[in-house]
C-alpha cells in the first residue's frame, strides 16, 4: 500500500510511492534546522545495477541536507536481475515526477531540483536528465555524477592493475549482463547515457571520479561530451581515491555541496539560510 512520509523531522522518513509496475521506496532526509521552501535533490545509490539499498545512500544523502540545505530524497529503484532494464530509470522517472508534484507540500520547491547518484546511481542520475528532457519534465536543474557507470559497452574502461583500481572489468561485466541481458539494449541512451549524441539540453553537471578507478575514463569522456554540447560542467578526480571510497570521500561531499548550493541557490528565489 502507498504510505505517506510522517511528520516532518530531522531524522529520515521512509514510505512508498506507487512506481510503474512496483512500489518505490523512499527515504526522505531534511535539514535540522529545516526552513520552507527548500530545494529538493534525488538521490541514487550504488551497487552495480544488482545490490545497494537506501542505507548505502545515508551519507551522501545526509551531506547534502545538512550542506546544501535541501530535501534529498533517497531512492530504492528496482535491480536486476529480477527486474532489468528499463525498470530502474522508469522508477527514476516515476521518483523525480512524484516528488516535482509533492515538493510544495514537503517545505520543498520543485523549481530547483537536482539529480544525483554514485555508481550505478550515477547512470541512474545521468539517465534521468536526458528522460526529462526528452518527456517535458520535471524540470532538473543541475545533475552530480559520482563515480558513474556510463558505457555497457566497456570500451572506455581503464586498466585496473596501472591504476591499482578496486573495480574490474569482469566486475563490470557482470552487473551489465544482468542489467541489460539484450546486447542492442547497450546503445540506449537511458542505459548508456554515454552513448547518446544528443547532450544539448542537459542540465549543468558536476562529475566527481576517482584516480583508481577503472571507470573515471569514461566519465571524463561523458564530461567532454557535455562541454561540446554546451552544458556547464565541472570534473573534479580525487588522487588516490577508489571507486568504493568515492561516494563518502569528505572531500569529494565537500565539492557536491558546493556545487549545489551555486545551483540550487542562486538569486532570485530565496535568500540562503547561512548566508553562503
Amino acid at each position: 500500500m502507498e504510505a505517506s512520509p510522517a511528520t516532518p523531522t530531522s531524522q529520515p522518513v521512509n514510505f512508498t510511492i506507487a512506481g510503474p509496475t512496483a512500489p518505490i521506496a523512499l527515504r526522505l532526509y531534511r535539514p535540522a534546522a529545516s526552513a520552507t521552501s527548500l530545494p529538493v535533490v534525488l538521490y541514487f545509490h550504488g551497487g552495480g545495477f544488482i545490490g545497494g539499498c537506501l542505507d548505502d545512500a545515508d551519507r551522501p544523502a545526509r551531506f547534502i541536507a545538512e550542506h546544501c540545505p535541501a530535501l534529498v530524497l533517497a531512492v530504492g529503484y528496482a535491480l536486476a536481475p529480477a527486474r532489468p532494464f528499463p525498470a530502474a530509470p522508469e522508477d527514476a522517472h516515476a521518483a523525480a515526477l512524484w516528488l516535482a508534484a509533492h515538493a510544495a507540500g514537503l517545505g520543498g520547491d520543485a523549481r530547483r531540483l537536482a539529480v544525483a547518484g554514485d555508481d550505478a546511481g550515477g547512470n541512474l542520475a545521468a539517465a534521468l536528465t536526458l528522460i526529462a528532457r526528452d518527456r517535458n519534465g520535471p524540470a532538473i536543474v543541475a545533475q552530480v555524477l559520482v563515480g558513474p557507470m556510463l558505457d555497457p559497452n566497456m570500451t572506455r574502461l581503464g586498466d585496473g592493475a596501472k591504476l591499482n583500481s578496486d573495480l574490474s572489468a569482469a566486475t563490470c561485466a557482470s552487473c551489465y549482463s544482468q542489467y541489460l541481458p539484450q546486447s542492442r539494449q547497450r546503445l540506449h541512451p537511458y542505459a548508456s547515457p554515454l552513448a547518446s549524441v544528443r547532450q544539448a539540453g542537459l542540465p549543468p553537471a558536476l562529475i566527481v571520479t576517482a584516480e583508481c578507478d577503472v571507470l573515471h575514463n569514461e566519465a571524463e569522456k561523458y564530461a567532454a561530451a557535455l562541454i561540446a554540447a554546451g552544458v556547464p560542467t565541472q570534473v573534479v578526480r580525487f588522487a588516490k581515491v577508489t571507486h568504493a571510497a568515492l561516494a563518502v570521500h569528505q572531500p569529494a561531499l565537500d565539492e557536491i555541496a558546493h556545487f549545489l548550493r551555486r545551483r540550487l541557490w542562486e538569486a532570485p528565489p530565496p535568500r540562503h539560510p547561512l548566508n553562503l
